[in-house]
């Protein structure tokens, strides 16, 4: 159990992210291509991601070489360029005591390049900046808008549910799992932790690679960070050419997955029956199923229905990609 102990003021100063935090989310990326579970949802988009990684990023192997990363990693700047300069001024006592408790427990020695890092050498710090530059652009930049619209979803989300409940239930209803008391929040998890935020603030992230539980960042002098699992429970994809969808209709169906694809625009039922080749009644029954699982969303204009995508079915179908629909 992790407990957050928080005061009257510190309630005050819990906020949500405003913006996605890009390293962040390349954390929480690499570490899900790392895991073995879920074989049936990641086990292709992590042989994919495995493979189009570029060597550059192997220092990042390296800096995690088993489950436990060393804690300066975690930056929450929204802006990429920015995140990598912050990641440079860590404290070097915080990057020599987590490179040591990273490699206390590892029977072979740290590669030449981290002792330079504990040393503070720039050439090493140069080394591990390419490497989280390149492994951004491969994992994250192409999936980056959708993260974005994802993350305003749930910024809206979240300011409602504090708007009609107060701060105390959206918490509790923001993680699974997890539940505010008198003496502040309460987290399920593993280990046992009591962490104070001592007037530091709480800033909540939501990302959409992780499913696992909360991810609790506690660096000396920053505010407490919780990065939450909020994304649809599958992969955000990046685009592959020449990849079909066989996984995909075999989970939605075959007509399912096309109405996602012609619905990237604005169609009327009548509208996707012809496209289709099916009837209206058909349509109106795939169209119910894919709204309730939050894939598209139905408005009426008049005597009209219209159809669209959303950012959430934007993520399944991935960008680039088009079965080829009847004419």
């Amino acid at each position: 159990m992790i407990r957050i102990h928080a005061t009257g003021a510190d309630v005050a100063r819990v906020r949500f992210a405003p913006r996605p935090a890009p390293l962040q989310e390349l954390n929480v990326a690499l570490s899900m291509m790392c895991r073995g579970d879920g074989e049936l949802l990641f086990g292709r988009w992590r042989r994919r991601a495995l493979r189009a990684l570029p060597p550059a990023v192997q220092p990042l192997g390296d800096l995690v070489p088993a489950a436990v990363a060393p804690s300066f990693l975690d930056v929450f700047s929204d802006d990429l360029a920015e995140g990598l300069e912050s990641l440079r001024a860590t404290p070097r006592e915080l990057v020599r005591s987590e490179i040591e408790r990273v490699y206390a427990a590892r029977p072979r020695p740290a590669p030449a390049w981290l002792h330079d890092l504990h040393r503070g050498q720039t050439g090493a710090w140069d080394l591990l900046r390419r490497a989280q530059h390149a492994a951004f652009e491969t994992l994250v930049r192409p999936v980056w808008s959708q993260v974005q619209d994802l993350h305003r979803a749930e910024f809206s989300r979240h300011a409602l549910a504090v708007a009609e409940h107060g701060i105390g239930p959206a918490l509790a209803a923001l993680v699974p799992g997890t539940r505010w008391c008198e003496s502040g929040w309460e987290i399920e998890a593993p280990v046992a932790r009591d962490i104070s935020l001592g007037g530091r603030g709480l800033v909540l992230l939501p990302t959409f690679h992780w499913t696992g539980g909360p991810l609790v960042s506690d660096l000396p002098g920053s505010p407490v960070a919780v990065t939450y699992p909020a994304g649809p429970g599958v992969p955000l994809s990046p685009p592959v050419a020449g990849a079909d969808d066989d996984a995909l209709a075999a989970v939605l169906g075959r007509t399912r997955v096309e109405m996602l694809f012609l619905l990237a625009q604005e169609h009327t039922t009548s509208g996707l029956a012809r496209r289709l080749r099916v009837s209206n009644a058909t349509v109106s029954a795939h169209a119910a199923a894919l709204r309730g699982a939050g894939l598209i969303t139905t408005v009426r204009a008049g005597r009209a229905v219209l159809h669209q995508r959303t950012a959430l079915g934007s993520l399944l179908t991935g960008e680039g990609r088009r079965p080829q629909v009847r004419p």
